[in-house]
């Protein structure tokens, strides 16, 4: 306002002729002076607040780029947790594995860590039959009698190594059956150690569970076919088996002072695949050295039955030092169908005499009639399990076989006898571990060692049935 009034002034005095324009100059130059310090005074703190500005918009820029990466950060860890949470989640939702795993196999079978397993075993028959032979005045009549009782466990160890023990308490008797060691040296060879069975024919190495009769062949008894204890190895390809080994006597005579036997056994069989069947070529050699100066032998059969202890033909005690056996064996299966054959010659070794040679065998058909399959695995016939199990559906499994056995030990001056038997089976499996089985057979039993009514040549009939599981 005092600049307005001394601007006014000026004007007045110019205008009246106060001053001269020359003094109204020099009286305003300082007051543009002071004008121009006071501008520039205000523009350098116009200046300074322009800096002062940026400066805050610096440091705002540099705070909202550390909240956005403590954001993104923030971010990161919580995506984690939330992963983290789920894979616990999940964890706690999947039931714990436990240190044992479960499996049923007709029993429970037990899988630990490392390669342990363990699972109980064991199986029943009971026999009904009886032989009817006219005038043998022997005691050949229907008997009942607990076939086998077995109770046993297998499994398997760390290593590679498994194990079974197995004893058969029928008849109120206890006889150690299987009780043996095996090592897995390669995928294809198992060695085993222990009591087993030798390397014989495709009937006897084939499970009493799965056999197409009640009893085995004659010449499978009367060749003295047993466990014994030993060391063996098989090698087992895709079409070929390879099984030998060297054994003792039986663990129940190995306490006598009289068993100083070992043995020799071995077996080859070919599986090839042919027209859409499972073929099987084998053959097999058993030498035994009784290893006793006054060593015997005997051999002898029952009537295609074991409800009696009654041979109808029997050699008698053989002077014996050994033994040598041969055996040959073929089968062809394919769907319901099976076809076996096998037969084998045992020759008693008799110092500064002729060595007697006995024979025996079998052939057999067998069909299904159920629409199941006959079941072969690695060298031997297997368990045959119905597609249409009773309780499910169905009735099982049923199978017809037809078969003729013959036993021939009559050689030089040693006349043991001759059995022939033409026999019929019916099998019924309604599930995978019962079986009922009945059969019959017709004998012809020429030179018997049991005479009928003064005669060794005459015939007889045996029938049987059995009820049996397993697990």
């Amino acid at each position: 306002m005092s600049r307005i009034l001394q601007s006014s002034a000026l004007a007045l005095a110019l205008t009246a002729g106060w001053v001269t324009p020359v003094q109204a100059a020099a009286a305003r130059q300082p007051r543009v002076a002071d004008q121009l310090a006071a501008m520039q005074a205000q523009l350098d703190r116009l200046n300074a607040r322009v800096d002062t500005l940026e400066g805050q918009v610096v440091q705002e820029r540099a705070r909202a780029d550390a909240a956005e990466a403590r954001t993104g950060t923030a971010i990161a860890e919580a995506q984690a947790a939330r992963a983290e949470a789920a894979k616990l989640a999940a964890v706690a939702a999947k039931p714990a594995e436990p240190p044992v795993a479960v499996a049923w196999k007709g029993a429970p079978e037990f899988t630990g860590k490392d390669g342990w397993s363990f699972k109980p075993r064991g199986r029943l028959q009971v026999d009904t039959g009886g032989v009817d032979a006219p005038g043998t005045n022997t005691s050949l009549g229907m008997a009942t009698e607990l076939r086998r009782a077995f109770l046993g466990v297998d499994g398997t160890m760390p290593g590679g190594i498994g194990y079974r023990a197995e004893i058969d308490v029928a008849n109120s008797g206890v006889e150690i059956t299987d009780l043996y060691l095996t090592y897995k040296a390669s995928p294809k060879l198992t060695l085993t150690l222990g009591q087993h069975k030798p390397f014989w024919g495709m009937e006897e190495m084939t499970s009493d569970l799965f056999t197409s009769m009640m009893e085995r062949a004659a010449f499978n008894s009367a060749f003295g076919y047993e466990r014994r204890v030993g060391l063996s190895a098989a090698y087992q390809g895709k079409a070929v088996l390879v099984q030998g080994g060297v054994f003792t006597g039986n663990a129940a005579d190995l306490s006598l002072d009289t068993n100083n036997s070992y043995s020799v056994d071995g077996r080859v069989v070919l599986m090839p695949k042919v027209g859409g069947g499972q073929v099987h070529l084998g053959g097999s050699v058993h030498y035994r050295d009784f290893n006793d100066a006054a060593a015997t032998t005997r051999y002898r059969a029952r009537p295609f039955l074991h409800t009696t202890d009654v041979r109808l033909v029997n050699t008698g005690s053989i002077a014996a030092t050994g033994e040598t056996g041969y055996g040959l064996e073929a089968a062809y299966i394919n769907g319901r169908f099976h076809a076996s054959a096998e037969t084998a010659w045992i020759r008693p070794h008799r110092p500064g005499l002729t060595d007697p040679s006995f024979n025996g065998g079998f052939a057999e058909v067998g069909y299904l009639l159920t629409d199941d399959t006959t079941a072969y695995k690695n060298g031997v016939y297997e368990r045959i399990r119905p597609k249409a199990p009773l309780g499910k559906g169905g009735i099982g499994a049923i199978q017809t076989n037809l078969r003729y056995d013959w036993l021939d030990l009559n050689s030089g001056a040693i006349v043991g006898g001759r059995q022939q038997v033409l026999g019929a089976s019916v099998l019924w499996m309604p599930t995978d571990y019962v079986r009922f089985i009945v059969n019959y057979g017709h004998l012809w039993l020429n030179d018997a060692a049991v005479t009928a009514t003064g005669k060794r040549d005459y015939q007889a009939d045996a029938f049987g049935m059995r009820a049996q599981f397993d697990f």
